[in-house]
């Protein structure tokens, strides 16, 4: 299992300062508390996103990751990579501090999927400043391509996070689900 000593430290810091806590609406959630449960069923496209925080000069990146792949117990196949999307900006036209994006995700959403019997996977939504120069082309499938199962597999945010120059979680939340 890749080390990812960012996530570990990201979680321990949002349970020490609430206020790094990014706003989620997972289907007909709104609200979502961070280890909110969600049933699988709610959580199946890209989630909203809010950041009170959020400059208009500045452009963000969202990560997803599940931690608990396949089991909580033996998280052997983890963490899971999710989601990538560049380009988020703070939106003009909705409430305060709602994020959108209008280009292709560097990685496509998939929603969660623990295997049968499984307890609740944590699913993390991390969000980064965008660094300059960013290229999601670069790091995109070729040719607008879904990423497959096996790509998301044992991945490394903190290896992730040095090869594009990530800086520091601006700000995190997580839901659960089974």
């Amino acid at each position: 299992m890749p080390a990812n000593k960012s996530a570990d430290e990201a979680l321990a810091a949002l349970k020490s300062d609430t206020s790094k806590t990014l706003g989620l609406t997972v289907g007909k959630h709104t609200g979502v508390e961070p280890g909110t449960y969600i049933p699988r069923a709610d959580a199946h496209s890209p989630p909203e996103i809010m950041y009170p925080a959020a400059s208009p000069d500045k452009t963000y990146l969202i990560m997803c990751l599940d931690l608990d792949a396949p089991f909580k117990s033996l998280p052997i196949l983890g963490p899971i990579w999710h989601w990538s999307q560049s380009g988020v900006k703070l939106s003009s036209t909705s409430p305060p501090g709602k994020l959108e994006w209008t280009e292709p995700p560097v990685v496509n959403y998939i929603g969660p999927a623990p295997p049968p019997g499984a307890a609740p996977h944590r699913y993390v939504f991390f969000l980064y400043e965008q660094p300059a120069g960013f290229d999601a082309m670069a790091h995109a499938p070729a040719k607008g391509k879904e990423v497959g199962v096996k790509p998301r597999m044992w991945f490394s945010l903190d290896d992730w996070a040095a090869k594009v120059g990530l800086g520091e979680v601006l700000a995190l939340n997580y839901f659960t689900s089974n």
